[in-house]
């Protein structure tokens, strides 16, 4: 990733979003690899089958994820300014994870959840708003992709775990609801897209 100059700090109100591809995983490994990046864990942590938890090598997440990508299988968006990869959401199909809510989630009849797992945005673009795009942008996707429910599992701003995942005020403002916890710090929270 090009080093972002201070004099030089990217609008968080320019970004725009793609979910991610097999045309776009250059840029994933470039947002992930880049300063302050999520390199070591490549978001497989949700994602891991009992197999690929053996190994939790940055590499051998890296090469998992790669492979869901390359077997067209969803794993998020990016959000970039100017042409620059600088925010990811992890939003995919909950089968696509393991157990994110804590228990042995099922789907209503007719219900197609997505889950929203994981947030990094680049520093240069925090304290501008970027959350709130990014998680819009990811529910908009869930909609074109026929979801029917966004599940999140956020976490209050002083927990000291789970970060990643959001904080709970962004999806309230969002129009998620509360439905339940999963351990002692992860709020499952769930928005109707009928």
């Amino acid at each position: 990733m090009e080093r972002i100059e201070d004099d030089a700090q990217p609008d968080a109100g320019r970004m725009v979003f793609h979910a991610v591809d097999r045309t776009r995983w250059a840029d994933v490994e470039r947002l992930f690899e880049g300063r302050g990046g999520p390199k070591s864990c490549w978001c497989m942590v949700w994602r891991a089958t009992p197999a690929e938890a053996r190994d939790t090598s940055g590499r051998a997440r890296k090469a998992a994820l790669h492979g869901r990508v390359e077997g067209g299988v969803p794993i998020g968006i990016l959000g970039y300014v100017d042409g620059e990869p600088l925010a990811w959401c992890s939003v995919a199909p909950r089968d696509t994870y393991r157990r994110l809510d804590g228990a042995e989630a099922k789907e209503e009849d007719g219900e197609r959840v997505w889950s929203i797992a994981c947030f990094f945005i680049h520093r240069a673009l925090r304290g501008q708003g970027a959350m709130n795009r990014l998680l819009a942008a990811a529910v908009e996707h869930a909609r074109d992709q026929r979801a029917t429910v966004v599940e999140a599992y956020p976490v209050d701003a002083d927990s000291p775990s789970y970060r990643f995942m959001g904080f709970v005020p962004s999806f309230e403002a969002a129009g998620f609801r509360e439905v339940g916890r999963a351990g002692t710090r992860r709020h499952v929270m769930r928005l109707a897209l009928r």
